[in-house]
């Protein structure tokens, strides 16, 4: 007999999920969606397979605002262990090169000053960046490696715990595009020694925290009436920016596409009337025009 077939529903919201270990970010997203029948979905940015950890994931309205949180900043804690280099910088490549580690726990702390405020970079080949239209990690399965340009991050403090000679653990907070693969790897060579990642966990993305979130087990214990508890409201997303409130007049000229007066200089605000979130705007020439705006329910 066959299954039901799914109906998809419309649901807007964002989800705190902690993505579990050696499953892809679109493979997680996949399975929270099916969760939750959701017709749309989308994440805010990709989290490796061996990488553990806050996974936000967009419902609905919610996707409108998925991109800015690409440019968020994040933190992680990050398992590291001295002495070996590997293809890929982390435990599940082959290892290059072994070396004698000499290393005190003030030595490791006197580097970490180095590899804090803005940095350079070269991506690892084992990333997602593409080269004529194919992503690294393609080239490097092939053996293949291309020069690739350093890139400035900023990591926004640094510091390392649990030394016990050859491991230690890392919390780091940094800006976007910060590979922490590349950032073991270089505090390795700084310490004459070399290092891999052997653990990752984000545990923050922009505002969202990891103690919020939930795990796939966790959806698939609940019944599906009540997953809805755990959906954050879409403006969760944007508790960064400052918040405006619009009176009835205003909030017609702007839910139309018009610009309306401001007190605000300049950046973005979540735009709020009737009590209602209608979308984000953005100060241009003195106004407040709109940047993105909610489908909004009931309106006739």
């Amino acid at each position: 007999m066959s299954k039901p077939r799914r109906t998809w529903k419309q649901v807007d919201g964002v989800l705190l999920l902690d993505k579990p270990l050696h499953l892809s970010s679109n493979d997680a997203l996949q399975k929270a969606r099916r969760f939750f029948s959701a017709a749309k979905a989308g994440h805010t940015g990709t989290l490796d397979p061996l990488a553990t950890g806050l996974l936000p994931i967009c419902f609905g309205e919610a996707t409108k605002f998925s991109a800015d949180l690409l440019d968020a900043d994040k933190a992680y804690v990050a398992d590291v262990r001295l002495g070996q280099t590997t293809a890929t910088g982390d435990v599940e490549g082959e290892v290059l090169q072994t070396r004698p580690v000499q290393v005190s726990a003030e030595q490791l702390a006197a580097v970490l000053p180095r590899f804090t405020g803005v940095i350079a970079q070269v991506p690892p080949m084992y990333s997602a960046l593409k080269r004529d239209g194919k992503p690294l990690y393609e080239l490097a399965r092939q053996g293949l490696e291309v020069e690739r340009e350093a890139r400035e991050v900023t990591i926004l403090s640094l510091a390392a715990s649990d030394f016990d000679g050859i491991n230690f653990r890392l919390q780091v907070d940094c800006s976007k595009g910060t590979y922490i693969r590349t950032l073991a790897e270089d505090i390795g060579e700084a310490l004459g020694c070399g290092a891999h990642l052997t653990g990752l966990r984000r545990t923050r993305v922009g505002p969202l925290e990891l103690d919020r979130a939930v795990s796939l087990a966790e959806l698939e214990n609940t019944e599906e009436a009540d997953r809805g508890r755990y959906l954050l409201p879409v403006d969760a997303l944007l508790r960064s920016l400052p918040e405006v409130l619009l009176e009835a007049e205003s909030l017609q000229r702007f839910a139309h596409g018009n610009p309306v007066a401001t007190d605000l200089q300049s950046g973005k605000a979540r735009v709020y009337g009737e009590g209602v979130l209608q979308g984000v705007g953005e100060v241009r020439e003195g106004k407040l025009w709109p940047y993105r705006l909610l489908r909004q329910k009931d309106n006739g």
